[in-house]
């Protein structure tokens, strides 16, 4: 049951926090909108981390994705223009706590969010990237449910490779039951300290085990990249100069280029 949307919707996810899943999701979204392309970031972290990495600020947020989830809000109304020309941002509060239990009863429980993503015209956007909570709860199901692919975020850490492995489990098990055309995009290999030998070991093994699912491009850990969100700006246009944002361009190239292969594909 893949989306029927014609914006292409991208899931970012990993069960584990601080990995840099909103970071990406801002970044990514950012590059996106600097090409011309019109973009949505639907924040479902109950944190609201990508809503306020972009700028929203909590009073702003008068209807929100717990509201959409509940069914009492469209997406439309969820949705906020932010400072980046053709960026937008479906925003989050703590309302989706709480969510999970409201909803664990209701035969469309994974469905809530694809639901609303179909009924808000879809012509409208080329991209919808989904920034999910840090857990593998009923609300990063609902994203992946929704989504046409899946990019996972990926600290290079010595659990990496066994917190991917449940992640990929949870992956086929949606295929399985909720949507058969998600697929994985990719991972992305985050926050990587070149002097520390383990980061580099990690990075080996990861590609050793997942090939060419891995990008290419490595997120260095940067300072630059953690000030941003303050600001309220995307590392990008915080300080483009910076080891994180001239990488999160470098992996926003590669990403377009694989979405360009896809696209070209599907013609055929």
């Amino acid at each position: 049951m893949g989306s029927k949307t014609t914006a292409r919707v991208l899931t970012i996810a990993n069960q584990k926090g601080g990995v840099g899943k909103t970071t990406t999701a801002i970044n990514l979204a950012t590059a996106l909108a600097a090409i011309g392309k019109k973009v949505l970031i639907i924040d479902l972290d109950p944190q609201g981390n990508a809503s306020t990495g972009l700028g929203i600020e909590r009073k702003e947020r008068k209807i929100s994705t717990s509201d959409m989830i509940r069914g009492e809000a469209t997406l439309e109304q969820t949705v906020i223009a932010t400072a980046v020309p053709n960026l937008y941002v479906s925003t989050s509060t703590l309302d989706l706590l709480g969510i999970e239990m409201e909803i664990a009863n209701d035969s469309d429980r994974a469905f809530k969010l694809k639901k609303a993503i179909e009924e808000y015209n879809p012509m409208s956007f080329d991209y919808i990237l989904i920034d999910c909570p840090p857990s593998l709860n009923l609300l990063t199901i609902n994203a992946m449910a929704a989504a046409h692919a899946l990019l996972v975020p990926l600290q290079t850490e010595f659990f990496a490779l066994e917190g991917l492995s449940q992640l990929l489990e949870t992956m086929r098990e949606v295929q399985t039951s909720v949507n058969s055309e998600l697929e994985l995009h990719g991972i992305i290999l985050t926050m990587f300290d070149k002097r520390n030998n383990l980061a580099s070991q990690v990075e080996s093994d990861v590609r050793e085990f997942m090939g060419e699912k891995v990008y290419k491009t490595v997120i260095p850990r940067n300072v630059r990249l953690s000030e941003a969100p303050s600001h309220g700006k995307p590392a990008i246009l915080y300080d483009i100069k910076c080891s994180g944002s001239q990488a999160y361009l470098q992996l926003a190239s590669e990403i377009i280029r694989k979405e360009n292969r896809i696209a070209e594909a599907k013609q055929l």
